[in-house]
């Protein structure tokens, strides 16, 4: 069984929720500058088949799986909000 806390400050994310939890059933965290290269569907699923590269730093570092709520990119990949 996986225990596993993902935490999140960004309250106009789609999987954020109270407790500042992140909802996704997976997630997908890169470089700034590979997420700002991605389109949306290249997310948590495609992961596996990703190279991986180093970010230098914190401040280089993003979620990838972002997507604001109401947003109509909630289906961009197959990310799912747990319940």
């Amino acid at each position: 069984m996986n225990n596993q806390h993902i935490h999140c400050i960004v309250n106009d994310c789609h999987y954020w929720n109270q407790g500042n939890m992140c909802q996704a059933n997976e997630i997908l965290v890169s470089t700034d500058e590979f997420g700002s290269k991605q389109p949306d569907h290249i997310d948590a699923a495609t992961a596996k088949q990703l190279t991986p590269a180093s970010a230098g730093s914190c401040m280089a570092t993003c979620c990838k799986t972002y997507v604001s709520k109401g947003s109509g990119q909630i289906k961009a990949d197959t990310v799912k909000r747990m319940s």
